[in-house]
């Protein structure tokens, strides 16, 4: 059993490295670029929109007040005239890049320390490089990636935007392996 104390430098390194990896892939490289659609006359829902002073949350549309109005005939309407979906709303004034690259850090050694606490429960020190690699790739995998499916599977977000973010995970997942990987106390 390896301690997760012990594992700092593999923790804190390989959160660097997917930190830098992750702005790499969303602002130099293209394939994220489609993401996100542009509404049809934007100002227009924009001004439409506005008039409501809408609070910064998660909105679904039409939303029933409880289950069985889901099978109520006014609701299936709604449903079925359209348009139906979920937005998020932001904060409103300037886009602060900030905070959200401080909670993305945090979120990287958070996922590093799960690799290390899995990994370091599986294997004592001395390990073989390729099973701290497996173990450790594997949970910061998990955490990367797979928890997005649901909202592809849940909330119709396009399943080639969670694809490509899979894919992310997986670069994130194989760099975080390797420092582990290399890092592994002897």
């Amino acid at each position: 059993m390896v301690s997760i104390a012990s594992l700092w430098l593999p923790i804190l390194l390989s959160a660097v490295a997917v930190f830098i990896a992750s702005s790499v892939i969303h602002m130099v490289l293209p394939y994220h670029k489609s993401d996100y659609k542009k509404l049809p006359s934007e100002d227009g829902v924009l001004d439409a929109l506005r008039k409501f002073d809408l609070p910064p949350g998660d909105y679904m549309f039409p939303l029933p007040a409880s289950s069985k109005e889901l099978k109520a005939p006014a609701f299936l309407e709604k449903w079925s005239k359209g348009p139906a979906g979920s937005m998020t709303v932001l904060p409103k004034g300037p886009w602060s890049m900030g905070r959200n690259l401080s909670l993305w850090f945090l979120y990287c050694v958070v996922v590093g320390i799960t690799a290390a606490y899995i990994a370091g429960r599986a294997l004592p020190a001395g390990a073989h490089y390729r099973a701290v690699f497996r173990f450790a790739g594997a949970t910061a995998f998990y955490g990367y990636a797979l928890a997005l499916w649901q909202n592809t599977i849940w909330y119709k977000k396009s399943w080639m935007t969670t694809l490509k973010s899979t894919f992310d995970g997986l670069i994130y997942a194989l760099l975080t392996a390797g420092f582990f990987g290399w890092l592994w106390p002897r």
